[in-house]
């Protein structure tokens, strides 16, 4: 064990110690007078020793020192507790201006004489107090903005959604208005259209917003609509969906759904011509990573008809079905087949990423 010569050096090697410790420290007595400060004291609050040591805490500078959370601490919770962490004081301090601060209390009691030193040291909390309360006014406003989004998001899909129901109702109306059976065919698969854009936009609110989309409950809605809208009991159609679960995004979903809207359509109208027993339309949908099949099929009077003649009456260039499916296949990077045979139609949609490597010669 180190043996000191004398009390002055045990106060030496004592005001050593505290001067290297980084943060501000006092050491007082019993009575909560200074007996010793750190150099990070007086530098951290702008004062010196000499208005520091053997002076009352509480009578320290003008009484910036006499605080009822400070003396809570010292006269209260240290006699009861002998050391107390994070008592967080904030307090407007001359010179330095409003600091919070967190305080570390320590109580000694001696062994061999009377008496007791509490240890006080201060941590300088308000730089992270500050970030702290910029962070929360930061999230409240960016709470408050994404509410304004919500709000806005849903009066848009309000808007939009009413929009698009004028806009199928005004084709109805065209379409029992006009004498040619063209123009009313083509202001019915118009309609479609609308109403398949309007499935998307349905199933955008339903998800709160969203950009993904479930393509089973889409598709399933989506061609539960046309079946409602388009078979009657003169010929009933059965249109079936099955569609592995994922999602896609909403403009994919768009796409997609006007593909769907136009294949069934095309379906419906004119794999049947006649009537036919247990007359069906599947829907598939199989999905690998990023790669997807579509698959349109019916069991109808297939044969050689091409996707032109399915999409309509023979116009130069196909029908506009035939325009916009192909249209809107490029769009998703995808490639289309059609195989009609005896047993009806099925029109193939694949997007595959996957490409094959050139054999390489050795």
């Amino acid at each position: 064990m180190f043996d000191f010569r004398g009390v002055e050096d045990a106060q030496t090697l004592a005001q050593a110690i505290v001067n290297t410790i980084h943060d501000p420290l006092l050491v007082l007595d019993e009575r909560f007078s200074v007996l010793a400060a750190s150099r990070s004291f007086y530098e951290t609050f702008n004062v010196d020793a000499a208005q520091t040591q053997g002076r009352l805490l509480y009578s320290l500078g003008d009484g910036q020192w006499d605080i009822p959370a400070l003396r809570t601490l010292l006269e209260t919770i240290i006699p009861a507790r002998t050391a107390m962490d994070g008592f967080e004081v904030e307090h407007n301090f001359p010179g330095i201006g409003r600091r919070t601060m967190l305080l570390n209390a320590r109580q000694v009691v001696y062994a061999e004489k009377p008496g007791k030193t509490i240890l006080l040291a201060f941590t300088d909390i308000s730089a992270r107090r500050l970030i702290e309360r910029e962070k929360e006014v930061l999230h409240e406003r960016t709470e408050d903005l994404l509410h304004q989004k919500e709000v806005l998001l849903q009066e848009m899909q309000h808007r939009v959604a009413n929009s698009l129901q004028i806009i199928a109702s005004i084709l109805l109306l065209k379409a029992r208005a006009v004498t040619s059976d063209e123009t009313r065919r083509d202001l019915h698969d118009a309609h479609q259209r609308v109403l398949s854009v309007a499935e998307v936009q349905k199933h955008l609110h339903q998800s709160g917003g969203v950009d993904q989309i479930e393509v089973a409950s889409y598709l399933t809605t989506l061609c539960h609509s046309l079946g409602s809208s388009m078979t009657g009991e003169s010929q009933p159609i059965l249109i079936r969906v099955m569609a592995q679960d994922g999602k896609i995004g909403s403009d994919q979903a768009v796409s997609l759904g006007l593909i769907v809207t136009e294949l069934v359509i095309n379906a419906v109208k004119y794999a049947f011509p006649y009537q036919k027993a247990q007359a069906a339309v599947l829907v598939s949908y199989e999905v690998s990573g990023s790669d997807w099949k579509l698959t349109v099929s019916d069991n109808g009077v297939g044969k050689d008809r091409t996707l032109s003649e399915r999409a309509g009456p023979a116009k130069t260039g196909g029908g506009l079905g035939t325009a916009i499916v192909t249209a809107l296949v490029r769009q998703l990077g995808a490639q289309i087949e059609m195989d009609g045979g005896n047993a009806g139609t099925t029109i193939v949609i694949t997007r595959a990423t996957f490409l094959s490597r050139p054999p390489s010669v050795d």
